[in-house]
């Protein structure tokens, strides 16, 4: 008698929830690259630098220190992440922090939106939102719970960016879980995600989220003596990750379970209410790209939205 040790398919459903979660997710990353941002942090009293990403994302989880943000964003160098805070906190509040994120997608989302922000489609899209980002749990899921801690604001546009931050961290939050899993530490999950070419370039990647040249090739080398990532000459220069077979499997495993632990808040819209939420959010999240969402050049391997 043979025994079947297949890992059980992943729900269409939670396949289909994931899908959807991806394809709105610009409408909430956007903010990260918006030329509005650092003007409003530095003058919320932040320095100039990864602070202003570093801490305005960690502000809902309050006046956290270096190792519970380097945990929770993961793969982010703990030394890029110590350089921010817990100084951050001494220059501005958490909840100044917060209002001043919220002021950053309204600006950033007019620009890209247009008039579109204040149609009957946002208000709409901004209420299903809202629906599955309610049905979310904390367990589990700090920097989600984070942000379910966050007063809602009132514009529906973002009451909309704000219901995708917390459906976006709740599954980043459950992504991780799967790589401590899978026993990749923050950085050689971003070498893998690197590595699969729909995301960041590799020397953005890396500059990025604070790691030095020898520390990423360092990772490259590991990896490659897992079997996960084709083995590379040593360089002075940033790597080009390349995933084996072996290594393409362990990725298409971690996303697709990720659809699995995030699916769960998209099933409180109904199969009627998220096939209405992707065309309306799509729709906005396709005008966003369209109109300069994300940088052209040097960053992403490919566009961030599919």
């Amino acid at each position: 008698m043979t025994t079947d040790t297949a890992e059980p398919a992943v729900p269409e459903q939670a396949v289909a929830a994931g899908r959807l979660a991806r394809g709105l997710e610009p409408l909430h990353a956007q903010i990260y690259f918006a030329p509005e941002g650092d003007p409003r942090y530095t003058a919320a009293g932040l320095d100039e630098g990864r602070m202003t990403y570093v801490a305005p994302r960690a502000a809902p989880m309050g006046a956290v220190g270096p190792s519970v943000v380097t945990a929770a964003f993961y793969n982010f160098a703990p030394s890029l992440v110590a350089r921010s805070l817990p100084r951050a906190w001494t220059l501005a509040s958490p909840a100044d922090l917060v209002a001043a994120r919220f002021e950053v997608a309204d600006a950033s989302l007019r620009r890209l939106l247009g008039d579109a922000v204040d149609s009957p489609e946002m208000a709409e899209a901004a209420t299903l939102a809202r629906t599955a980002a309610a049905a979310v749990s904390p367990d589990g899921r700090p920097l989600a719970a984070g942000h379910l801690d966050v007063e809602w604001p009132t514009a529906p546009h973002v009451v909309f960016w704000h219901a995708l931050s917390i459906l976006r961290e709740h599954r980043g939050d459950g992504h991780i879980a799967l790589l401590v899993a899978a026993g990749l530490s923050g950085l050689e999950a971003l070498l893998t995600a690197t590595a699969t070419g729909t995301g960041f370039t590799p020397e953005f990647a890396r500059a990025s989220r604070g790691w030095t040249v020898q520390e990423w090739n360092d990772g490259v080398a590991r990896l490659g003596e897992r079997g996960l990532l084709e083995h590379a000459a040593p360089s002075d220069e940033t790597v080009v990750p390349v995933l084996t077979e072996a290594g393409a499997a362990l990725r298409k495993r971690i996303e697709d379970h990720t659809h699995r632990l995030g699916a769960a808040p998209w099933g409180a819209l109904g199969a009627d209410g998220a096939t209405r939420l992707g065309e309306i959010g799509g729709a906005f999240a396709r005008t966003a790209l369209a109109n300069g969402a994300f940088p052209s050049d040097g960053v992403f391997a490919a566009r961030p939205a599919r």
